[in-house]
């Protein structure tokens, strides 16, 4: 019996909505069980993306090794090459390998995306955006910038297209500013640097994107790169957002 991809994510939505990575965790080991008991393939697919994805951000190196390799490896015994489930797998495989600094590895898995992508039909503009940014972010760190800026530009064109995608906008704009300190050093590069900071700035204020958990991680991940150029004051408007939404999550229900 298939098991409920769609509850499950949700779920999984929630636990992220109050940062309780633990019970994140026991959610999707419980449903990989379930999944592997009911030989739901299409199911254990997901949800090895799901925790390929946990392990990178909780920066398990072993674990998230082994649901991405176990992600590539179900894509292959599926036949499900050339389909957007086949895309969104090495998507997920690749930005694990970028995370811990295995960018050629990383690059390969993110070019079967793109084929996968381009072999279907029915690819939305977030998934286009999102492979696209993370696809510059590896030629970025392998000194292949005017590839990744090209790529970098496509991630902010395609994100046009997506309802709230001011929010991916933004964190794009940030790794822009990133590349420009690197590939120009930060002295030379600050006007970009500044340019880029403040498009970020004016996205993450103006957008019309629900202020729920998916915010309060973006504005999360983009304090940092905020305060490290000197925006203070956002990076902290947007630091005490971020906690009050994750405070007003903390007060939901928990279950599988």
């Amino acid at each position: 019996m298939p098991v409920p991809q769609q509850r499950i994510i949700a779920k999984m939505d929630e636990y992220m909505s109050r940062r309780d990575y633990d019970g994140a965790e026991k959610h999707l080991l419980y449903w990989l069980s379930e999944a592997r008991a009911g030989n739901d393939k299409g199911g254990e697919l997901m949800i090895a993306g799901e925790l390929a994805g946990h392990y990178r951000k909780t920066g398990n190196k072993e674990e998230a090794f082994k649901f991405a390799e176990l992600s590539v490896k179900l894509v292959e015994e599926l036949g499900m090459e050339g389909t957007v489930s086949a895309g969104t797998a090495f998507t997920n495989a690749a930005t694990v390998y970028n995370a811990f600094g295995e960018n050629e590895r990383s690059l390969a898995l993110f070019q079967k995306a793109e084929e996968a992508y381009q072999a279907s039909d029915n690819v939305s503009p977030g998934l286009w955006g999102g492979l696209c940014n993370n696809t510059a972010l590896v030629l970025k760190e392998l000194g292949r910038f005017d590839e990744a800026s090209g790529m970098f530009e496509k991630a902010i064109s395609f994100m046009a297209d997506v309802e709230g995608g001011e929010l991916e906008q933004a964190v794009t704009y940030l790794n822009m500013a990133d590349m420009a300190a690197a590939r120009y050093g930060a002295e030379q590069a600050e006007p970009l640097i500044y340019e880029y900071a403040d498009k970020a700035c004016s996205l993450l204020e103006d957008t019309k994107a629900p202020h729920d958990g998916y915010y309060a991680f973006v504005l999360e991940k983009c304090v940092p790169a905020l305060r490290y150029y000197g925006y203070f004051s956002a990076a902290d408007t947007f630091e005490k957002i971020s906690e009050e939404i994750y405070e007003r999550g903390a007060g939901k229900s928990e279950g599988t």
